[in-house]
């Protein structure tokens, strides 16, 4: 899923059967530059460096949670935000038992090993919200959380496998509660629960929020895979196999779902229709695009037939199999029979534009599992500081000069401040860690009336890779004259040009 479907001009990954992931091994001297003690504080942490076995037997809870909050970190209901205590959370490959949620603190990376994904194992006796818990609700708090939903951002979750199948069928069991919003992924994860007749598991759980991105995942068994209620997301590269529901929409405002494929569950799409006001919001707008479902009795139900704009729905390349009803209502009439067939466009409501039956181009984010670490260069290690206060434009700009399209840059992490146009040519691998920034600021970019780009992307014209994933660009002061990025890199494969959990800041 993650691996490059393009040549690259790095060439191919060296890493030798077993080698532990780049990851793992990269030394790690990210700096939060303005965190109170910069230099004391930690970026990048290793659960088993904070006594996690990953053996399957031991309870690692309490050394996950200590991994996730050392340094005071942004949680516990009194800080609703903060940019200056971020971290990686890092798993090796393990089995990684839990009693507890493991409790994501603002503005976390929680990653496993991409070349052998660890597994979250919630133990028999598991008790609490979620194995992993993304905003928890305050014990007596009368429903206050920890973090405001639709301010929930900075978040990603990849390269693991969470069972709850030790759980009791009866008792409710959720691996993720993705209570987000914007700047948040769920990537390569395979979540696995009971598949009896009338469990209570659930693969992930969001009651709402303003997202946000999932994508190459994997859901299997449970009552539901994905019970949502969420302003707005998209999900791409989705398999859901024996659940009783695949997904449960609550409410939202427009969700697309790309790459769906669902089998042998009993309802393919539920979706609560019909509420128009904010005390009664439900699914505003679902479109499923480029699915394949098979042997599920129903594809789409929704509570209620709508003819607007309130619960539309759109359909487009959708491969049935053995699907008696296309589409239906709750106890009311098969809008839209099934069978085997595909269905092409179809669309219900008042707003739709455009028919095209070929499936769509999908590219996820690159992981480089398969490079070793000697195909690696640091950013830091070359000379940038990244301390918010030192111009790195020149250091920056001699490393992309001699590194890019023969290394994999790696920007530890930190604040990169920038003075004057930094360009980063065609050939360039750049990977952050946890948000890293690339800040530009001063003269340069202030007068509003002679604009100036800040970061370019490839010379006008250029050809070939550019692949920018945990990157974060920035803006420092009066920046009126900033054109934060220009993007000129043109690649003549699809998906070798691109940016990946990848975000722009800004101010004035």
């Amino acid at each position: 899923m993650s691996r490059p479907t393009h040549d690259s001009p790095v060439g191919p990954g060296t890493a030798a059967p077993g080698e532990p992931y780049w990851m793992e091994g990269i030394k790690h001297q990210g700096m939060a530059a303005f965190n109170p003690k910069p230099e004391a504080y930690q970026v990048f942490r290793n659960v088993k460096d904070f006594g996690a076995v990953g053996d399957g037997r031991a309870d690692d809870t309490e050394a996950i949670n200590a991994a996730m909050s050392y340094g005071g970190r942004c949680g516990g209901g009194n800080c609703e935000s903060s940019t200056v205590t971020p971290a990686v959370v890092y798993f090796p490959q393990g089995i990684y038992k839990v009693s507890s949620p493991i409790i994501a603190y603002y503005y976390s990376q929680i990653i496993g090993d991409a070349r052998a994904p660890p597994t979250l194992l919630a133990a028999s006796n598991f008790s609490g919200m979620a194995v992993i818990d993304a905003d928890p609700y305050i014990p007596g708090g009368g429903g206050a959380q920890w973090y405001i939903n639709q301010n929930n951002f900075f978040r990603s979750v990849r390269n693991f496998v969470i069972d709850t199948r030790r759980v009791p069928d009866h008792v409710s069991a959720t691996g993720i509660h993705w209570q987000v919003s914007q700047a948040t992924s769920l990537m390569n994860i395979r979540l696995v629960m009971s598949d009896r007749k009338g469990n209570a598991h659930q693969g992930i759980w969001m009651e709402n929020g303003s997202g946000g991105f999932m994508g190459d995942m994997e859901f299997y068994g449970g009552k539901f895979g994905i019970w949502v209620g969420n302003q707005q997301f998209t999900v791409r590269n989705v398999t859901m196999t024996n659940c009783e529901t695949a997904v449960y929409g609550m409410w939202n405002w427009g969700w697309t779902f790309q790459g769906i494929t669902i089998n042998n569950c009993q309802v393919g799409f539920d979706l609560k229709t019909g509420g128009t006001t904010s005390d009664t919001q439900t699914v505003g707008g679902e479109a499923i695009i480029d699915a394949v479902v098979s042997n599920t009795p129903v594809f789409v139900r929704s509570s209620v037939h709508t003819t607007s704009l309130a619960g539309s729905l759109v359909l487009n390349n959708v491969q049935l199999t053995n699907v008696p009803i296309a589409v239906g209502v709750l106890n009311g009439p098969t809008i839209l029979p099934g069978g085997t067939t595909t269905i092409e466009s179809w669309v219900q409501g008042n707003v739709y534009q455009g028919a095209n039956g070929a499936r769509r181009f999908m590219q996820g984010r690159h992981e480089y599992e398969d490079y070793a670490l000697d195909q690696f260069v640091s950013a830091k290690n070359l000379g940038a500081k990244g301390d918010g206060l030192t111009d790195d434009t020149e250091a920056l700009q001699r490393i992309f000069g001699e590194h890019a399209g023969k290394k994999i840059i790696f920007l530890d992490h930190g604040t990169y401040y920038i003075t004057d146009t930094l360009l980063i040519p065609a050939g360039t691998h750049l990977v952050g860690e946890a948000w890293s920034v690339i800040m530009g600021g001063g003269p340069a970019f202030a007068d509003v009336r002679s604009p100036r780009v800040m970061v370019r992307a490839g010379e006008p014209g250029s050809q070939g890779v550019l692949e920018i994933s945990d990157v974060v660009f920035a803006t420092r002061g009066p920046a009126a004259g900033a054109i934060v990025i220009e993007w000129n890199v043109h690649s003549d494969v699809q998906g070798g040009a691109g940016m990946w959990d990848t975000h722009i800041r800004w101010v004035g």
